[in-house]
């Protein structure tokens, strides 16, 4: 398919226009004007990416391609209740909160926020889960990560290429960076900066991130708090943990002994906000575990590791996870005093370690 994109626009008639067309030698009149193929319906295809620098025309091809109907920038929300009651309203619950997990909006705090709310970085998130949720055949995203930082929109973008092939409908992105592409890992680029060139590409894995594991004290669990879902007393006789990237510390969990010491819990497990969509924290704590499961603790005992939560989001991780083993689902919540796991009336799930276990 031929596309073409003409945007008439004739030198007016004035002293400045005319001053900057004899400073500059632009002759005849300033359009804009781009051709290129774009063979789209030679294969199926589910994500493609327009990118280019601004100015370049991204935009104008999508709405020629797609229309002007189909392009958005999808900023603007039904309502001004919080983000789990607007996305979806008639909608299945679960569906939402794996949505907003998926796209590494996993802080339960913000779920409960209006989109006003939230910052610019949970704001792109929540855009993302809402198109996930909704699900249309076509939908084409404009400005696509342009106000946020380049870490966050990496990893949102990511993140939402594989939630988004998990089903049906096709994604286009329209963005002026080139670091998304990667991450995205669209089936099909329209490149802008090179005069529209179109090209297939094949799918590859995302970079990878190497997270570096530190043991440490509990001085650094107040930065990791606020980010974590409950408010809990702290562990006893507990092994703390971070995750490092470059020397940042983005990921957190901690170890501690149940009676009798046959088995460890973990529990605080928190990945920082703009690293949330990367897949750090269950692999943070797969290793973890491992490790405690082979032995390699302060105690040299080899420990399984149970887990407890109420995430829907990790919950549903750990159920696909073939390391792990659901034991418990208290899905009415705690009636007993003292009340487990932070003391809340909550439905909590368990999970085993299984690796190396007969």
């Amino acid at each position: 398919m031929k596309i073409t994109v003409h945007h008439p626009s004739p030198i007016p008639a004035t002293y400045r226009a005319a001053r900057v067309s004899s400073l500059f030698n632009v002759e005849g009149d300033a359009d804009f004007k781009i051709s290129f193929e774009a063979p789209l319906k030679d294969r199926p295809w589910q994500v493609g990416l327009i990118k280019g620098p601004s100015g370049s025309g991204k935009s104008s091809i999508a709405r020629r391609l797609f229309g002007a109907r189909r392009v958005k920038c999808a900023n603007r929300w039904p309502g001004k209740g919080a983000i789990v009651d607007e996305i979806t309203p008639d909608g299945s619950f679960d569906a939402v909160t794996a949505a907003l997990s998926a796209v590494g909006l996993g802080s339960v705090p913000s779920w409960l926020r209006p989109y006003a709310a939230l910052s610019t970085g949970e704001k792109f998130r929540a855009d993302l889960a809402r198109v996930l949720c909704e699900r249309p055949g076509l939908y084409v995203m404009d400005e696509f990560t342009s106000a946020i930082d380049r870490r966050v929109a990496t990893i949102a973008a990511g993140a939402f290429g594989k939630a988004w092939r998990r089903g049906a409908g096709q994604f286009v992105a329209v963005a002026c960076h080139d670091d998304v592409e990667d991450w995205l890992q669209p089936d099909w680029v329209i490149d802008t900066g090179r005069g529209g060139e179109f090209a297939w590409r094949r799918l590859r894995r995302c970079p990878s991130l190497e997270v570096d594991i530190h043991q440490v004290d509990g001085s650094l669990w107040p930065a990791f708090e606020p980010h974590y879902y409950l408010k809990l007393n702290a562990m006893p006789n507990a092994a703390y943990f971070v995750g490092r990237v470059n020397g940042e510390d983005v990921a957190h969990v901690a170890f501690s002994p149940r009676p009798g010491m046959t088995e460890i819990r973990a529990s605080r497990l928190v990945v920082m906000p703009e690293w949330q969509g990367a897949g750090i924290g269950l692999r943070f704590l797969n290793e973890l575990a491992a490790l405690w499961r082979r032995g390699l603790n302060r105690w040299e005992k080899p420990l399984p590791t149970l887990f407890h939560t109420s995430h829907p989001g990790l919950a549903a991780a750990l159920r696909r996870d073939p390391l792990w083993a659901q034991t418990s689902a208290a899905l009415h919540g705690a009636t007993k005093k003292p009340l487990k796991y932070g003391g809340h009336f909550r439905p909590v799930q368990g999970f085993r370690y299984i690796e190396g276990m007969a």
